[in-house]
């Protein structure tokens, strides 16, 4: 067993394939030769200096030990780093797309609030109400002092007419984000026969 007294390449003989084993469970294989060789060039470096305070076997897989902790952390902080850029890349992603969404919709909703303001006053108002506001029919029908009968036909009829209306004005589509959007049509040139 080799001791402080041995010589380097008999140290290196007899605790290479232990450190191998060992740095192999904490960091990979992958990494594992290469932090063996660092923590030789360390015990190459030190032996001289070795005060046997413990023994070298302590000694050597101390050295070992906290240059494979120094690894795992270098590796941590650098994929903490590359994690932060990807979700500031997706949370950039996720703006852009936000922004995008926000328009295609406002675009939508102006498009279809001029299709809503072409119905008669009597549709616009209890789709309105019904839409926009969230009021249930029953609370509609009190609220204009109407029956919940005649609320019901005229949402029933404000809606039909409203999709008619957007069927025969717009374009729907779906973005490559899924949300729903639309075109105006071209309006029909008239016919000059």
């Amino acid at each position: 067993m080799a001791d402080a007294n041995s010589t380097f390449a008999e140290i290196h003989a007899e605790y290479r394939p232990k450190l191998l084993r060992h740095l192999s469970r904490m960091v990979g294989p992958n990494d594992a030769e290469d932090l063996c060789q660092d923590v030789f060039a360390k015990v190459h470096a030190g032996l001289k200096h070795f005060r046997r305070e413990a023994s070298l076997s302590t000694w050597i897989y101390r050295i070992a030990t906290n240059a494979a902790l120094d690894r795992m952390r270098a590796r941590a902080a650098s994929e903490s780093a590359a994690q932060a850029d990807e979700m500031i890349d997706l949370a950039a992603d996720d703006m852009a797309c936000s922004i995008e969404t926000s328009i295609i919709r406002g675009e939508m909703n102006a498009c279809i609030a001029t299709f809503v303001d072409t119905l008669p006053d009597s549709y616009r108002v209890v789709l309105g109400m019904s839409e926009l506001k969230g009021l249930k029919n029953r609370e509609i029908a009190e609220m204009l002092g109407l029956s919940l009968d005649t609320i019901k036909i005229r949402l029933h009829r404000a809606r039909r007419e409203l999709k008619l209306r957007l069927e025969s004005g717009c374009d729907f589509y779906r973005t490559p984000s899924t949300e729903l959007a639309c075109d105006r049509k071209a309006a029909a040139a008239p016919s000059h026969s």
